[in-house]
């Protein structure tokens, strides 16, 4: 190996994260590997060592491994989509960057874009490289692929992990006579049991609602002929991010073994020599967490305003407190139940279990609604459709119940939270049918 840099910490809540620096441009760039990496064998392979020199020349270059591969921590299981997003902060925070671009490839391409409409404020730039914001069909999404299809794809991974072929299929133009290398690759970057948990969650994800909330300059650029990810998913991000720019490459490859020239456009932009549209963070992605009383004014009656309000107000201690537990922020008490937010919807989850439970005692049930999507910032208090839809959830939950959107639901695959279908739902005033989901308890 060589030009190998020293491998650090960064703590992500549990789990510890492996991370590197390299290079000393004028820029800050955080790069979000695809699948699998490992922060020092990666310079054993031309392509992966020529994309770290490349980005490197130009960029402070701060790269790492996610939970569960490499050199990262592997206790704890891979997560969801959103946990390890919250790796990227925790890595930037290790690294004492306050705003970096991030730039990310293949199925880290998701974890950027989550990343980049939480947390504009901590983003100058998006540059996603060959990836996607969904891969599964559905009735939404035609252009997407049938589930079915992909079983095959598992137990091949499963069945030939560590021999080399599995990294073969993502790398073209890899001859014979290095597959004993991305075989060792292969073996050190995790387990076949654990690649092929990673795969089967890369293929659930869905961040499509994070798309229209980013409001960092992004760059999408892909290969005309990608054998691994279809150009039109390419397209469908970039016509969903607000004035993103798209470039297509004429290759036929998703990583190219035998990697020539870089294309000038990743550098140009992220350096502004291609215009980008000012960033505006009056909006962002965010879970909203919506709870209200059951029968409240009821019990109003029953109890007596005295009585009543000193139950209330047990209650909003409660309540406050969970949210903090859990990393939210409380935006405002309602009366009966609380609006509040936070930056990953198993959190938001999480937190709606605990207060449903932690209220029990006052004999109150409360319902609760968890919804992720856009929301607009308007000082202290917050609006938008993301905030109404998860009202309305929270409306349409019964007693004792925490309810969720389809969103939630496949934003928090890998993270060990169950649901039980509730179907397809009207919300008040808001488009369309909505297949909701009750957190198992």
């Amino acid at each position: 190996m060589e030009d190998v840099p020293p491998v650090l910490y960064a703590r992500s809540g549990e789990i510890d994260i492996a991370y590197t620096i390299t290079g000393a441009g004028p820029i800050d760039l955080v790069f979000v590997p695809g699948f699998v990496s490992h922060r020092e064998l990666l310079w054993d392979l031309p392509f992966h060592a020529a994309i770290n020199r490349y980005l490197g020349s130009f960029s402070r270059l701060i790269s790492f491994d996610k939970r569960g591969t490499g050199l990262s921590d592997r206790s704890l299981g891979f997560g969801s989509v959103a946990d390890r997003m919250d790796d990227i902060r925790a890595v930037m925070d290790a690294a004492g960057i306050e705003k970096a671009a991030i730039f990310g490839i293949s199925e880290g391409g998701p974890m950027a874009i989550l990343f980049a409409a939480t947390y504009p404020d901590r983003v100058t730039k998006l540059v996603l490289s060959g990836t996607f914001a969904r891969v599964l069909r559905a009735d939404d999404y035609p252009d997407g692929t049938r589930p079915e299809r992909f079983e095959d794809f598992f137990s091949f991974i499963r069945d030939h992990w560590g021999t080399g072929e599995v990294m073969r299929l993502f790398v073209q133009n890899a001859p014979d006579d290095v597959l004993p290398l991305l075989a060792r690759y292969e073996r050190n970057c995790c387990t076949p049991h654990m690649v092929e948990e990673i795969m089967r969650c890369n293929v659930g994800m869905d961040v499509r609602s994070a798309l229209p909330a980013i409001a960092v300059p992004t760059l999408v650029i892909h290969s005309t002929g990608d054998p691994v990810i279809p150009i039109r998913h390419a397209r469908y991000m970039a016509e969903r991010i607000p004035g993103a720019v798209f470039v297509e490459l004429k290759a036929e490859t998703h990583a190219d073994w035998q990697l020539g020239a870089f294309p000038p456009e990743p550098r140009d932009f992220l350096l502004g020599e291609i215009e980008a549209p000012a960033s505006d963070i009056d909006r962002i992605l965010a879970t909203v967490l919506f709870t209200d009383i059951v029968s409240s004014t009821e019990r109003t009656a029953s109890e007596g305003d005295h009585r009543w309000r000193e139950r209330l107000d047990h209650h909003d201690r409660i309540a406050q407190r969970e949210v903090e537990r859990f990393g939210g922020r409380l935006v405002k008490t309602t009366g009966d139940g609380v609006l509040a937010t936070f930056d990953g919807p198993a959190r938001g989850i999480r937190c709606a279990d605990a207060i449903r439970r932690g209220v029990r005692a006052l004999d109150i049930d409360v319902r609760a609604g968890v919804h992720t999507g856009e929301v607009e910032l308007r000082g202290e208090d917050i609006g938008g459709l993301g905030v109404v839809i998860a009202r309305r959830i929270c409306d349409t939950a019964s007693a004792a119940e925490v309810l969720a959107s389809r969103t939630v639901k496949e934003l928090v695959i890998g993270s060990g939270i169950s649901f039980e279908d509730r179907g397809l739902h009207v919300l008040k005033g808001i488009p369309d049918d909505w297949q909701l989901y009750a957190v198992a308890t």
